[in-house]
């Protein structure tokens, strides 16, 4: 099956100051946001990505405009990658929020957790969330397998909570886990999705080689029993 890159945006002044910025407009990387990407930029450029699909934000769009310099992608955009709609939270400090008792709930028992509306900015449950990207990742990936064969590789930017439910799910953990995964701005997580089983190949790299991700070539004897659905054996 092919593979997904989830990749965070870089970092904002909104992450550095501790302010949730949502769906806010106009969030921009910051100096070192940029260089984070451009790090990573550098780290794929062995690979040979397909297709790269981002959130909306400005942040996302900044982040993939950044990666896609010298390969042959467009940028494709779909808002189910996009933030959760954190409702009257965005924009919010982080410190107040903590306050709140819907914080407890977010951080203990994310799949109660439904963000407040509010009049500018609209609201979802983080199921919701989940249910959304974990449907845009996967009809992508079929895509992707189906125009450019089982060993192609494709990029999705994207923000920390969607990547963190993202790897939930492939995990097979319930979403109340999600909380425990990481997700650093301009990390890098990858999912192989097979017809039986999601395999989480790494989650929140900064530093590690990349060439390992390259589609090996097969040998006799390297095939793992049942095939690549099933996880060989590791001693």
């Amino acid at each position: 099956m092919a593979t997904v890159l989830l990749v965070r945006h870089g970092r904002t002044s909104a992450n550095s100051g501790g302010v949730l910025a949502g769906w806010t407009p106009g969030v921009s990387l910051d100096d070192t946001g940029r260089e984070q990407v451009d790090r990573l930029r550098a780290r794929l450029a062995q690979l040979s990505i397909v297709r790269l699909v981002a959130s909306p934000l400005q942040r996302c769009q900044e982040t993939a405009q950044r990666l896609v310099d010298g390969h042959d992608v467009r940028i494709e955009r779909d808002d189910r990658l996009g933030e959760c709609h954190y409702g009257a939270w965005t924009g919010r400090k982080i410190s107040e929020l903590a306050k709140d008792p819907l914080w407890r709930t977010v951080q203990d028992h994310p799949s109660a957790a439904t963000f407040p509306d509010s009049t500018d900015y609209p609201a979802e449950s983080l199921r919701d969330m989940q249910a959304r990207a974990v449907a845009a990742v996967r009809e992508v990936d079929a895509q992707v397998e189906r125009d450019s064969g089982p060993h192609a590789l494709w990029i999705a930017v994207s923000h920390g909570d969607v990547i963190k439910a993202l790897v939930a799910d492939a995990m097979g953990a319930h979403l109340d886990e999600f909380q425990r995964v990481v997700v650093g701005p301009a990390s890098l997580s990858v999912i192989r999705f097979t017809q039986r089983r999601p395999f989480v190949i790494r989650v929140n790299d900064n530093c590690g080689r990349v060439d390992d991700l390259i589609p090996a070539k097969p040998h006799d004897g390297d095939a793992t029993p049942g095939g690549e659905t099933d996880a060989a054996p590791e001693d």
